[in-house]
């Protein structure tokens, strides 16, 4: 994935109300940006952090925008580059899943984005000429509590994110496959595990769902070093 323009650096002052953050630009302005990621962001919005956003004016000023500059990528313990833009997993997975460079869903033919389902909607579907589908639910993993390259999710509480376990259970129980992805665009990860200290109850409906068949994915990403984008890197262990 590729933006348009490399991204402009930055220092955090502080983020706040989940979805704005002050930051100081090199040259000293302070912008307020949007922050669109609706977690705790835990050890990922660290006052003084370097920080690096997007210009939502290039190439001509946009006045649908309130805020003109997004939030992308933080640098976490002074060395590793995160996306902490939620929406940018989905974008990288898509790709990489449409280039077929995923190993173990790299044979479907087609791919459908946001499908429906009964109860709402999951983030793709692939299928096969002869019916067969696969159902992908892709959830973005930024918590590296320790600098000991285990990632944990989820970093909050989250009831939406159960919903989505038991919405793969079932259409695996209807004869489909389900896969969870666990995108990771965080320098430091190298495998990760479930955060059972912060959502017991998550934990305990992945293991019950893997336990029925729904399998579980994790991929690495590697972030271009002249800031300009990143892409999808192989997979890592999953630990639960």
């Amino acid at each position: 994935m590729k933006y348009d323009l490399p991204l402009i650096e930055g220092t955090l002052i502080k983020r706040y109300k989940r979805f704005l953050a002050d930051i100081r630009l090199s040259d000293g302005t302070e912008v307020t940006v949007h922050c669109p990621n609706t977690g705790s962001m835990k050890r990922c919005a660290e006052p003084g952090s370097r920080v690096w956003i997007s210009d939502s004016w290039y190439p001509k000023p946009n006045p649908k925008r309130k805020y003109r500059y997004t939030w992308e990528w933080v640098e976490v313990d002074g060395k590793y580059r995160v996306c902490i833009n939620t929406a940018r997993p989905n974008q990288l997975i898509g790709e990489a899943l449409e280039s077929r460079t995923v190993a173990g869903l790299e044979h479907y033919e087609s791919l459908q984005r946001e499908p429906k389902v009964e109860d709402g909607r999951l983030d793709f579907c692939q299928m096969l000429p002869d019916g067969s589908r696969c159902w992908i639910e892709v959830k973005s993993v930024t918590l590296l509590e320790k600098d000991n390259g285990l990632g944990c999710f989820p970093d909050a509480v989250t009831d939406r994110g159960r919903k989505h376990l038991r919405r793969l259970q079932a259409l695996k129980q209807e004869g489909d496959r389900a896969v969870l992805v666990f995108c990771v665009p965080h320098e430091g990860i190298r495998e990760v595990t479930v955060a059972d200290h912060i959502d017991k109850k998550y934990g305990e409906t992945l293991r019950e769902v893997m336990s029925s068949g729904v399998e579980v994915l994790a991929i690495a990403v590697n972030f271009e070093d002249d800031d300009s984008g990143f892409e999808a890197a192989g997979v890592l262990p999953v630990i639960v």
